[in-house]
């Protein structure tokens, strides 16, 4: 059975990659292989959190959407849009610096998807408004997504599980993850104008438009954008303390996306409106076609394997994990991976010399797999949803470009995370 999910989950890796199929069809037609022979039961796809559907990340999906939705009824991306494009000067590059920066500190509060979700329709109503390709914005921001959310414990799912795991809480991951992303995102952005060249090109009657327009005039509903306020900073309060509250973000979404739809009083149509439903199904296959790898073996004797070849050496083994989760998270997704390897790396700490920091491995982890989210187009959930949005809104994005440009992303964010983790934890401990 391993040999049969492998060879299912590559074969629609290619479809995928090659961008000539539908990826929900693909997807869907490979999660309906793999319960046909069968090779994971209904039970595992439905009710396994090791193998199963992630319902967490669909249900936080679907209420951010339908909050979203909402909003965009206020005109309040507008105003954001034309605020932003006036701040800049109307220049492409500021612009993209300006949303690259707003986007990473969210997703460090918030978490990465949520972000994507909220930003995502300021930055085509910019681009709207410039005449410019909304592409390279797109891309930028998802990068910067998946940078900024590694800094904190729920910035990113894989997170979420290493400190359930770990035993690690949200201030660990401050002190030793934040100064690296930090890092990484001063790099990632001067890094934009040779990662994107012949992108901030823009014709100045467009600029002078823009720079002669009033952004309060673009509030349409303000007495729904206050209600929209509100709901916002509860669900926000909601993802932050979450733990605390006992309640998933998934639920906090949902509560929030119903208590907007009762007191917005809006058409059924209308809320639904921006809900990604092909996105949403898309995540579903690739959940169980993952869960099939998962349940025969294939990712823990890959992970597993790949860990023993360090021999036991702590500075090796720290570097093997942080160098084959990057890869592996990229073209996986990374929270499969991480939940695959957390009993691993939980193992593998115990049998490191005893001067090795204690948590060095789990950083390790962490950083693999969160900087590997930007590998490829379905390395993180946060990619998959902006790649459903550029494609709803007219401006594609293939898989290879953007893999093409997250390989870049990834490979310059590992050669900075793997010093760092050596200098932190074995020169200076």
């Amino acid at each position: 059975m391993i040999y049969f999910a492998v060879a299912v989950f590559v074969i629609a890796y290619g479809f995928i990659a090659a961008d000539r199929i539908n990826k929900t069809v693909v997807a869907l037609t490979g999660a309906a292989a793999v319960v046909i022979l069968p090779v994971i039961s209904s039970d595992d796809i439905f009710y396994s959190r090791k193998t199963g559907i992630d319902w967490d990340v669909i249900f936080l999906l679907l209420g951010m959407m339908i909050i979203v939705s909402v909003l965009r009824q206020t005109g309040v991306f507008e105003y954001v849009a034309i605020w932003s494009a006036k701040r800049a000067k109307g220049s492409p590059l500021r612009i993209m610096i300006l949303l690259v920066l707003v986007t990473a500190v969210a997703s460090a509060l918030l978490d990465n998807v949520t972000t994507v979700l909220l930003i995502a329709p300021v930055t085509l109503l910019v681009c709207d408004r410039l005449e410019i390709n909304a592409a390279p914005f797109l891309m930028a921001e998802v990068f910067a997504s998946n940078i900024g959310g590694a800094a904190t414990l729920v910035g990113d799912p894989p997170n979420i599980i290493i400190a359930s795991r770990a035993g690690l809480s949200f201030n660990a991951f401050l002190v030793h993850m934040a100064p690296i992303v930090a890092i990484v995102l001063v790099v990632f952005i001067l890094m934009l104008p040779r990662l994107f060249p012949g992108s901030f090109t823009v014709d100045p009657d467009r600029v002078a438009d823009v720079m002669a327009l009033e952004e309060h005039e673009a509030i349409q509903d303000r007495r729904l954008l206050i209600k929209c306020g509100l709901v916002l900073a509860g669900v926000f309060a909601g993802f932050i303390g979450h733990s605390a509250l006992n309640l998933e973000p998934s639920v906090v979404a949902l509560l929030g996306a119903g208590v907007l739809i009762v007191i917005s009083k809006m058409e059924r149509s209308d809320y639904l409106s921006g809900v990604e439903w092909e996105t949403l199904l898309f995540f579903a296959g690739l959940f169980v076609m993952v869960g099939a790898l998962v349940d025969t073996g294939a990712i823990a004797a890959l992970a597993k394997g790949a860990t023993e070849l360090t021999g036991g050496n702590a500075l090796l083994t720290t570097m093997g994990i942080l160098g084959v989760s990057a890869p592996v998270s990229g073209i996986i997704d990374n929270i499969p991976y991480v939940a695959t390897m957390t009993p691993i790396v939980a193992e593998l700490s115990t049998t490191l010399p005893n001067d090795l920091h204690p948590d060095a491995l789990w950083w390790a982890l962490a950083l693999g797999a969160d900087f590997g989210g930007n590998l490829t187009a379905v390395g993180a959930s946060a990619n998959v949803v902006m790649l459903g949005i550029a494609r709803r809104a007219g401006n594609p994005i293939t898989f290879w470009e953007f893999t093409r440009k997250g390989i870049v992303v990834t490979v310059v964010s590992i050669a900075l995370a793997a010093p760092y983790l050596w200098l932190r934890y074995f020169v200076f401990g």
